[in-house]
């Protein structure tokens, strides 16, 4: 196999996904990514289903399951902090009998990370300026790096992902707003706790919520309406500005949480897209996990799709001996009609979380409510538990 020098741009879920597979796959990966260290804390996902298997086959399930939290469930109250709906997650955790954990993001890149930590080349602080591909290979030159050459080019990289700008265009080719914003950060010794219970609060295009986390930490979590894009563009250069603005004066604890904000270390802040591209591959190049296919993160499985990504790739690349246009098809073949699947459910949660009406407010809390009984919940869980995906079986190595 003559094709084995890879370099993937981005080291968040993604990225050393596939750097593991290769590995196991006898190719050399090498990693770019533009932070000065791995990242931890961020928002939190859930692991089940795809992502619980995909965790299983890389041998972090021990790690995770130490990490994790096991939530009760969802309290949705009023401003002043009444509990008017529930959502309670024993009916998801017996359907999927157990296997299912909440995580911080985080958390998750560092287990992935400590299983390549040391075999596989990383390059921090850095970044991709441009890629020049011909039929042998790819021309890289780095922000700081001396400019190399690799056989492969597989862009990680996250939603605004570079690569893809590179090589197939500009970002609004490609990006699909949902008309919606969000933001979330972790603050220390936050005055009000509700350990093992999601507990959000919501007003017409406005959602918060936060969780209690080991340490005496709190995470929240914002999701609001912005379908004219105004309230992104204002909080590019100061998101806590922009945030206070917003949620301030919006009742039930949002002044104290804007006011924690100021002083936590790390905000995420940006809008609610989607990806959608008519193939991932072009060349001796290919994207992988948000770059090519983002659910978005209301969709709650995007950690789980690169997981699943990163497998079906490597595994692709193995099975075709490294050459780039066998592999890159049959891996699209494997996931493009199930990830647009998961792409159009996503779209249709995003009014779930921030209805922009009153009655659309009830209306959640009813459904949310409604949840907690037999009936509804199998209806609900029936087409997440039952996805239809089947794992591709590769050549142990």
């Amino acid at each position: 196999m003559n094709t084995r020098h890879v370099l993937i741009s981005g080291a968040g879920i993604a990225g050393p996904s596939l750097a593991y597979w290769l590995l196991k796959r006898g190719f050399a990966p090498t990693l770019v990514e533009q932070a000065p260290a791995p990242r931890g804390g961020g928002y939190m996902i859930d692991v089940w289903g795809v992502g619980w298997k995909s965790a299983e086959r890389m041998g972090l399930l021990p790690r995770i399951l130490r990490d994790g939290y096991r939530m009760d469930g969802l309290s949705i109250v009023n401003r002043h902090g009444r509990q008017v709906a529930r959502m309670d997650s024993r009916h998801f955790g017996e359907a999927l009998d157990g296997n299912f954990i909440s995580l911080l993001r985080g958390d998750l890149a560092m287990a992935i990370h400590a299983r390549i930590d040391g075999k596989a080349e990383m390059l921090f602080d850095d970044g991709i300026e441009a890629i020049d591909q011909d039929d042998t290979g790819v021309n890289v030159t780095f922000r700081h790096a001396a400019p190399r050459r690799f056989d492969l080019v597989i862009g990680a990289d996250g939603l605004h992902s570079r690569v893809r700008e590179l090589v197939f265009g500009p970002h609004a080719r490609f990006e699909r707003s949902m008309g919606l914003g969000t933001a979330s950060f972790i603050v220390p010794d936050y005055p009000h706790r509700d350990e093992t219970r999601y507990v959000s609060y919501c007003v017409p295009g406005r959602q918060v919520a936060r969780y209690a986390l080991r340490d005496n930490r709190t995470a929240f979590f914002f999701v609001f309406a912005d379908p004219d894009g105004q309230v992104i563009a204002q909080g590019r250069s100061d998101p806590r500005a922009a945030l206070a603005q917003l949620y301030a004066h919006a009742g039930w604890e949002c002044a104290d949480i804007t006011h924690a904000m100021q002083d936590c270390e790390e905000l995420y802040f940006d809008s609610v897209n989607q990806v959608h591209m008519p193939h991932w591959h072009r060349g001796r190049v290919a994207l992988l996990g948000d770059a090519a296919f983002c659910p978005s993160l209301l969709a709650g499985e995007g950690s789980a799709f690169a997981m699943l990504g990163a497998y079906v790739l490597a595994g692709e690349l193995q099975q075709a001996e490294g050459h780039p246009a066998t592999a890159f098809a049959a891996y699209e073949g494997h996931l493009q009609a199930y990830l647009r699947r998961k792409q159009k459910a996503a779209a249709r949660l995003g009014h779930w979380f921030v209805p922009t009406t009153r009655p659309g407010v009830l209306m959640r809390n009813l459904v949310t409510t409604l949840a907690n009984t037999p009936p509804f919940s199998r209806w609900i869980l029936r087409d997440m538990i039952n996805d239809g995906f089947v794992f591709p079986a590769y050549a142990a190595t």
